[in-house]
């Protein structure tokens, strides 16, 4: 893994908030020149520090007006199956998040959907028709309060 250092932490906080930040927007941050920047972005995104560049879709504007936390249970919790079951996870549009997790459930799932029909739907295909999935519940979620996936950064 890679070492960071005060600039390469101070980077990362400033294009974790804002990550179309031009590399002369970002040498004024950490006091480098915007090449120096340039060079330790490359390096960060190269050994996998920075995974991606993404922006934060509002879901309402995307149509999705309904977001479900969903604990899945497996019926057994054997190799081959907790695989078969991340690959479907990675595979599935509606599936905005997943984590497999110790504790009462095998997966958490942070699912979309236009509506309560379309979620049924989605239940339908991706649990009911799955004979690995032992049970899952679903949290209707009320009110997005915090969207994002920035990280403390500390040095």
């Amino acid at each position: 893994m890679t070492d960071l250092d005060r600039v390469d932490i101070a980077l990362l906080e400033a294009v974790q908030k804002n990550n179309r930040l031009t590399s002369e927007e970002l040498a004024g941050i950490v006091n480098l020149s915007a090449t120096a920047c340039q060079r330790r972005m490359k390096r960060l995104r190269a050994d996998g520090v920075i995974e991606a560049d993404v922006s934060i879709v509002s879901p309402k504007a995307a149509g999705r007006h309904v977001t479900m936390i969903v604990l899945v249970t497996l019926e057994r919790e054997r190799a081959d199956i907790v695989d078969r079951f991340k690959m479907a996870i990675r595979n599935t549009r509606e599936v905005m998040i997943g984590y497999y997790v110790t504790g009462d459930a095998d997966f958490i799932l942070v699912v979309t959907a236009t509506d309560m029909e379309n979620y049924e739907r989605f239940t339908r295909r991706f649990f009911y028709e799955n004979n690995d999935i032992k049970g899952f519940k679903t949290m209707v979620v009320m009110d997005r309060v915090k969207a994002g996936f920035a990280l403390p950064m500390e040095a």
